[in-house]
């Protein structure tokens, strides 16, 4: 039996109203998952701070912004 025959052979039940309920119902979790998305994404834009920061330009406006900042006039 080739593995399409076997697949053919599963017979999924129907998602009924109380089947879904039962499946999709529980939340447990979801608190802990949107988190994790969140840290993610603050990681992912600390990373692209850092890329920017590194740049040449970037550090010379800073530079020069402290330093303008500093002058006594």
């Amino acid at each position: 039996m080739s593995q399409n025959q076997r697949r053919a052979d599963i017979v999924l039940p129907a998602l009924t109203r109380r089947r879904a309920a039962t499946l999709f119902g529980d939340d447990t979790g979801a608190a802990t998952a949107e988190y994790a998305i969140a840290t993610m994404a603050a990681v992912a834009f600390a990373g692209l701070l850092v890329v920017i920061m590194r740049s040449d330009e970037v550090r010379g406006i800073l530079t020069d912004l402290v330093r303008r900042a500093l002058t006594v006039a």
